[in-house]
């Protein structure tokens, strides 16, 4: 998005409803795909002294993984910011002073990478599909919500081993 005319008018605003291009958030820690987006509502502000305010939100639904059982849950992220950029500061320099990934590219705005700093600053810690969600049999994989397994689990946590040892050995004596 082009913010030429905000830049260069002290007092402008420009509001607009800009589309979300992406169709998935590549994290590094995966990637998620956008299962339900609106548009981004944008109000740029020049402050004067070639300072903007960004402001806005957002409403994305992820598929993101269950903690527990792995399954996709429909995960909305409702995102608002509210950001300031000096313009006189080069690219490089704005980018060390907003702590941020570059969604400014000189006089140009990108809506995707600003939305996804966003997204990763709001990204929840643990999703679940179920509050109960009984996760996955660590012997044989199978989803514990879907159906049972006969698999032995009562040695399942190697951590435990030396405790279960000493249990064992003091109900013998």
């Amino acid at each position: 998005m082009n913010l030429t005319e905000v830049i260069l008018n002290e007092g402008k605003v420009l509001t607009a409803d800009a589309p979300l291009e992406c169709g998935t958030f590549e994290m590094p820690f995966g990637s998620f795909p956008i299962s339900k987006k609106s548009p981004v509502h944008l109000e740029i502000r020049n402050m004067g002294d070639r300072k903007l305010s960004i402001r806005g939100n957002v409403s994305v639904e992820v598929l993101i993984g269950c903690a527990r059982c792995l399954e996709d849950v429909p995960t909305a992220l409702d995102l608002e910011f509210d950001l300031e950029a000096d313009m006189k500061l080069s690219d490089e320099e704005r980018i060390r002073e907003m702590d941020e990934s570059p969604f400014l590219h000189g006089y140009n705005l990108d809506v995707d990478k600003l939305v996804y700093g966003e997204a990763l600053l709001n990204w929840p810690a643990q999703v679940l599909c179920k509050e109960d969600c009984k996760g996955l049999c660590i012997v044989c994989g199978q989803n514990l919500n879907q159906k049972t397994c006969n698999c032995d689990r009562t040695d399942f946590n190697p951590f435990m081993a030396k405790i279960r040892d000493i249990y064992l050995a003091n109900k013998e004596v």
